[in-house]
């Protein structure tokens, strides 16, 4: 389904069988300008969802009937195009990683900052408008891309290509990547990474970001094997290595 004609107006649906979050989250969306629909399970709002879309999805991946994943599942299967945010709890890593190769978008970890929830929801939905608008017929403002040899990062529509290929990325993949890829060459510890892929209020720990990292190499391996930019400093954090750089020792 397109998105309305404006941010406020856009429709979010918040799946979770937790009333109290559901109910925090939707309230919060609210407060920013957004319809906001409640659906108690998944089975709920698949019935309400094969009627109509709405424009935006926070799932809860644990609730009775029909799992986050399934809905997740099904819901790819009528749109590649529609925003999917996953909130799970902190020890739900499998379900997190079968979530994102479901589809999803993105992720927050209970408990998480509805700042940051709200940022990652603007993100995505601005994403999306963004690749949906008719394509400009002006010269590309380079100040609105990176470019370091392979890897083209668009900063406005949050997407990123690798030897011409695309490659799908989260909004926080994209940050992270956008803070080592920024930079090449210089070492960015886990807490910079950290600072520049979340809000300040979010709860992150170092292996949250190991594991996107993690990710984010897979990603790339799965379009050049051998790909080896993204490197790690042991005791330090990681860098980006550009091509013709110089290997380091410690990497």
């Amino acid at each position: 389904m397109p998105p309305t004609s404006t941010e406020g107006a856009r429709t979010i649906a918040v799946v979770d069988d937790e009333p109290h979050i559901r109910e925090t989250v939707a309230f919060a969306l609210r407060r920013e300008g957004y319809d906001v629909v409640e659906h108690p399970d998944g089975l709920t709002a698949w019935n309400a969802f094969d009627q109509r879309l709405p424009d935006l999805v926070v799932l809860d991946i644990l609730m009775p009937g029909m799992d986050g994943l399934e809905l997740c599942r099904r819901l790819r299967a009528k749109s590649q195009a529609l925003p999917i945010v996953f909130v799970t709890s902190k020890d739900d890593e499998l379900d997190r990683v079968l979530g994102l190769e479901l589809g999803a978008d993105d992720y927050l970890c209970k408990p998480f900052s509805l700042r940051e929830l709200v940022a990652r929801v603007r993100v995505l939905l601005r994403r999306l408008a963004l690749l949906e608008s008719p394509p400009s017929h002006g010269d590309v403002d380079d100040e609105k891309v990176l470019r370091r040899g392979a890897l083209v990062l668009d900063l406005q529509r949050y997407s990123a290509s690798w030897n011409g290929a695309a490659v799908p990325l989260t909004v926080t993949e994209f940050l992270l990547l956008k803070a080592l890829a920024g930079h090449p060459g210089h070492v960015k510890t886990r807490r910079q990474l950290m600072e520049e892929g979340y809000a300040e209020d979010a709860y992150v720990s170092e292996r949250t970001i190991d594991s996107h990292i993690k990710r984010l190499r897979r990603k790339f391996l799965d379009l050049t094997p051998g790909f080896d930019a993204i490197q790690t400093v042991h005791g330090l954090g990681y860098r980006y290595r550009e091509a013709g750089d110089k290997d380091d020792p410690d990497a």
